[in-house]
């Protein structure tokens, strides 16, 4: 099976090497024989791939320690389950899975356009960019390289990567990640044919929502993954890692907001340009960030000497990208000018300008570490406190915007415009306001947080109520007007279900992250302590052993009001396989889960007497980031679904 995947990955290499000079052929004669077989080379190449991947996961699943790849990612103790995870634990089968999922993305934008030939140039950069990667996994990191001579047991997996969450977030987030080339091909396609109209963008604009969305999810499901494997009671850290995935979803966001001004205005074709080669940009330094091994994280768990190829790689896209912008800036020219400050463009390129700002703040703090060793011999290290200083301000800005946006009319907001619009969206923030000071709260940035909150619900309230209300004007019942009005315009309505999902997701994180309740205490059985609501007794520990780790569980009861709700076991394990890193002590914490609040408890050591040190955590509100990103998933599945031939209805 190794030898099919080798060869399947040489074959993928040399065929998009044909695909490509057949579409810069066919770019260069117009001839739709060499568009069509050059998209007929990459929809092979999605099917060759795709062997190679079952080949891989094959060898993983049986065990083939004859394989470089698997003795170092994969031991005999492991579930199967953990043995498939493993095709993305490691550099090699990272890699082959971004270059799969790449694949296949193009196979679907060839078949997608078959009945009109397809667009050469889209293809020829979809090829380009596909065939740095297969460059890899065909002369550098190999995934089905041969040891000199087979082991009797692997490495194993490491510990922290045996978790559910980790059999979905990585391949979310890569569909997300690989997701951004598409509109960038479509971009750059249209810099190279000339055509800078807007079919482009309306090309382009679901691949970009649709890879914006899992990169969504994607980050949320790392979060939650951090939150439950870590052990450390938090679910963000301004790690590199995830800052290396947030940079382009920030992009990713300023752009599908920029884009609406370009069909609806005819403006800011430069602007958007811009943030869509900056969005694919930050999307390979986010790999070449967890790949190369040039910044310290505990989400990195593939290194190699590949950093230099894709540092290469990404010169060569600014270089190029930009060098082919200020060729065709003339013909990118605004149709429009603003009028007012005070319009709907102006706030959406405020928003877009904050969004790009908090990616720059974020892109510098990432590689400040690595700026400051290489100018000055010494690591400074850029933390928490920085990004929480720069990025707390600008996200409070932009969900005023995000409030304030949907309120102001087009061109030039008239004062009766934003009397009417605002008064009601500004009552709900007072009224919030006050309700929450009244009620003792007196942190500043919590006040004015969840203010923003009911703004921005208020100000989608609105828009639902209005809508509704033309729509009962004409006979419909309050039911069918809400399903009515979202089906004939899912874009508009459908980005509304995303800021809610957004106000959902700040309340959470607001709340967790300026109220915790925490305390360390150490037991012997039989002792307890109060933690909020709830009075945690503990038990006894108990002694874990299997063939994969040994560890030790601490025994608590959990009463509230008197009464039992739970009994909870953190664990603390020494595992047998290290994995691929030298890690071999986990925490796996002990999570009873509300609404309401997190009740979160890390055992950090047992003593040769039995007792128990315990951390144990009161993180309110949590639950209301993974909702908001339930419904922010929700939302962009709303403005994705195709609307159908029905013509939207005026005023819906």
């Amino acid at each position: 099976m190794s030898d099919i995947g080798s060869i399947a990955i040489l074959l993928s290499f040399f065929i998009t090497i044909y695909s490509l000079v057949a579409c810069a052929v066919a770019a260069r004669t117009g001839s739709r024989a060499f568009a069509q077989s050059g998209g007929n080379g990459l929809v092979s190449v999605a099917f060759l791939l795709l062997v190679a991947v079952c080949c891989l996961v094959y060898e993983l699943v049986t065990l083939d320690f004859s394989l470089r790849y698997v003795a170092l990612n994969t031991s005999t103790d492991l579930p199967v389950i953990y043995r498939v995870t493993a095709l993305w634990a490691g550099q090699a089968g990272s890699l082959l899975l971004w270059s799969l999922i790449l694949s296949l993305y193009m196979a679907f934008v060839v078949l997608r356009s078959r009945k009109k030939g397809g667009d050469p140039y889209v293809n020829a950069v979809l090829c380009a960019v596909s065939l740095f990667f297969l460059f890899l996994i065909a002369y550098v990191e190999d995934p089905f390289e041969k040891l000199g001579v087979a082991v009797g047991e692997g490495r194993g997996l490491n510990p922290i990567l045996q978790n559910a969450y980790m059999a979905i977030h990585p391949v979310t987030l890569y569909v997300g990640y690989v997701g951004i080339t598409v509109p960038f091909a479509f971009g750059i396609g249209a810099l190279l044919s000339g055509r800078l109209g807007d079919e482009w963008i309306r090309n382009c604009r679901k691949y970009a929502l649709f890879s914006w969305m899992f990169l969504s999810a994607g980050l949320l499901l790392g979060a939650r993954w951090a939150y439950l494997e870590l052990g450390w009671g938090g679910y963000w850290a301004w790690d590199p890692v995830e800052n290396a995935a947030f940079m382009p979803w920030l992009a990713g966001t300023a752009f599908l907001h920029s884009v609406m001004i370009q069909e609806r205005k005819a403006m800011l074709k430069k602007w958007n340009m811009i943030l869509l080669i900056i969005t694919f940009f930050l999307s390979i330094f986010g790999t070449f960030i967890t790949r190369s091994g040039i910044v310290s994280s505990v989400h990195s768990f593939a290194r190699s000497d590949i950093g230099p190829l894709f540092l290469g790689f990404m010169i060569f896209i600014l270089l190029f990208s930009f060098a082919l912008l200020v060729y065709r800036s003339k013909d990118l020219e605004s149709e429009e000018r603003f009028d007012s400050v005070l319009s709907r463009e102006s706030a959406f390129l405020f928003n877009n300008l904050l969004f790009l700002a908090a990616a720059f703040s974020v892109f510098l703090g990432t590689i400040f570490p690595v700026l400051s060793e290489a100018f000055t011999g010494k690591k400074i290290l850029v933390g928490p406190p920085y990004f929480n200083a720069v990025g707390v301000p600008i996200g409070l800005v932009l969900i005023l915007l995000m409030g304030i946006g949907p309120l102001i009319s087009w061109k030039k907001a008239s004062t009766a415009n934003l009397k009417r619009n605002f008064v009601f969206p500004g009552v709900v923030f007072l009224v919030v306001l006050l309700a929450l000071f009244l009620s003792g709260m007196r942190e500043p940035m919590a006040l004015l947080s969840f203010a923003l909150c009911g703004f921005v619900s208020a100000t989608v309230f609105l828009e639902y109520f209005r809508g509704i209300r033309v729509r009962s004007g004409r006979g419909e019942n309050p039911v069918s007007a809400f399903f009515n009005l979202v089906s004939r315009n899912r874009r508009r309505y459908g980005g509304y279900i995303v800021h809610l999902g957004v106000v959902l997701l700040v309340a959470g994180i607001t709340a967790s992250s300026l109220f915790v309740t925490q305390k360390e205490v150490v037991l012997d059985k039989g002792d307890s302590f109060s933690l909020g609501r709830y009075d945690l007794v503990f038990r006894g520990v108990r002694y874990i052993s299997n063939d994969a780790k040994d560890g030790f569980s601490a025994e608590l009861s959990i009463q509230n009001d008197g009464k039992s709700v739970a009994t909870m076991y953190p664990e603390k394990n020494i595992y047998k396989y290290e994995g691929n890193r030298e890690i071999n002590q986990e925490t796996e914490v002990a999570l009873r889960s509300t609404f309401r609040d997190d009740l979160y408890l890390i055992l950090s050591e047992v003593d040769g007497s039995g007792k128990a040190n315990i951390r144990a955590l009161l993180n309110p509100m949590v639950n209301w980031i993974w909702a908001g990103g339930f419904v922010i998933v929700l939302g962009a599945i709303v403005t994705m679904w195709p609307e159908g031939r029905r013509k939207k209805e005026l005023g819906a």
